[in-house]
């Protein structure tokens, strides 16, 4: 496989600056997840990657090798689109060696490299078929035979599960991290979707507006994001965000009155703070917990049933809440209700949004980290 390098890589588009200087190196054998809401140019940067895209300044390498201007066919890299793009009148097995057939690889050769790759994807019973004849999810795995059997440096998928239904994303996504294990493979991936670059990545890169607001691993942004917008985005449900007011501060903990006159000490470094400032103080649903003596309150107007935990939606005046529960919490719609949270598991974030450091580091970050670690110095040998 193989490292990819971009050095301060910028777009425009005409006045308009999509890409604003980004900075990423993408390790061998890394699955590595863009993702970022609608127009934060995550597929802009992945198709100039795959050059369908000239930069407009910075640097593309491959393994060291500036790539810039090399054509998109000769990068070595493999796309799989949204969209299947396949073939109607050929069959599967032909939809899968085509390249191979305008590369004018013989016949066995090209048979040989399909059904490897059918094997692996569970393709072969299936290799006679035309594109009709498949569900959704089939097609979506003949169009990611048809990278694999070109054995590119690095594969790229640009939102390759979007046309799929619930059920099908969950099967794909299953499927595309055995893949990455199977073939021991460089991989970057282009998504909206937050769950998808959770389950799968071992890196995540926040965008936003072109810029790269986080880049580590799911549980490193999930316990330790940056800034506001990444706390925001990664989780679901998303955090929970209310301003607060600094009672006291040091550089092991900052003191706040929360809504409703109740008070907590968040531990973390909170030497810049002084006492009346406002801040802005995340919890995650997940970290809320139901207490008739908690010192925050709100009464339920939508409850959210989902087997093994039930999500109720809290209002206290214009103050919103979301708080997980557990399956079968008794309460319905209208009760009021107090809850209450742990201040370790608690972030605060400053007035521009960044967000003040944890004084202890998440265990299941560093854990992260080592297997990162670990993958990374195993795929090197």
């Amino acid at each position: 496989m193989a490292t990819l390098q971009l050095d301060n890589i910028v777009k425009d588009f005409g006045d308009t600056q999509v890409i604003k200087g980004i900075d990423l190196e993408v390790k061998d054998r890394e699955f590595v997840v863009f993702v970022g809401p609608s127009g934060c140019g995550k597929s802009t940067l992945m198709r100039m990657i795959a050059g369908l895209e000239s930069t407009t300044r910075g640097d593309i390498s491959i393994d060291g090798v500036r790539i810039n201007d090399v054509g998109p066919a000769d990068r070595g890299l493999a796309m799989v689109f949204q969209s299947y793009a396949l073939y109607p009148h050929m069959s599967v097995e032909d939809n899968m060696g085509f390249s191979l057939r305008l590369a004018k690889v013989k016949k066995a050769e090209r048979r040989e490299k399909v059904l490897a790759a059918a094997r692996i994807l569970q393709l072969e019973n299936l290799l006679d078929r035309k594109p009709r004849a498949l569900s959704g999810g089939q097609r979506q795995r003949v169009a990611i035979g048809r990278a694999i059997v070109r054995n590119p440096s690095i594969f790229l998928f640009d939102e390759p599960l979007s046309n799929l239904d619930a059920a099908l994303r969950v099967q794909m996504r299953i499927e595309l991290a055995r893949l990455h294990d199977e073939l021991d493979a460089t991989m970057i991936y282009v998504t909206h979707d937050q769950i998808e670059a959770m389950t799968m990545a071992d890196k995540i890169v926040v965008l936003q507006g072109g810029v790269v607001e986080q880049i580590g691993s799911p549980m490193e942004l999930y316990h330790h994001p940056r800034n506001r917008f990444v706390a925001g985005f990664i989780g679901s449900p998303k955090m929970n965000f209310t301003d607060v007011e600094v009672l006291d501060a040091n550089a092991e903990g900052v003191a706040v009155r929360l809504p409703g006159g109740g008070e907590c000490r968040v531990p973390v470094d909170g030497g810049d703070c002084r006492p009346g400032d406002t801040l802005t103080l995340g919890i995650r649903p997940e970290h809320l917990t139901l207490d008739d003596q908690g010192p925050l309150a709100g009464k339920i107007v939508v409850i959210e049933r989902l087997g093994g935990v039930t999500s109720l939606y809290l209002e206290h005046g214009e103050r919103e809440w979301i708080l997980v529960a557990d399956g079968d919490v008794a309460h319905r719609v209208h009760d009021e209700v107090r809850f209450t949270f742990d201040p370790a598991c608690a972030h605060l974030f400053s007035a521009d949004g960044a967000a003040l450091s944890h004084l202890h580091r998440h265990p299941l970050v560093d854990i992260d980290r080592k297997e990162n670690r670990a993958q990374s110095g195993s795929g090197g040998q």
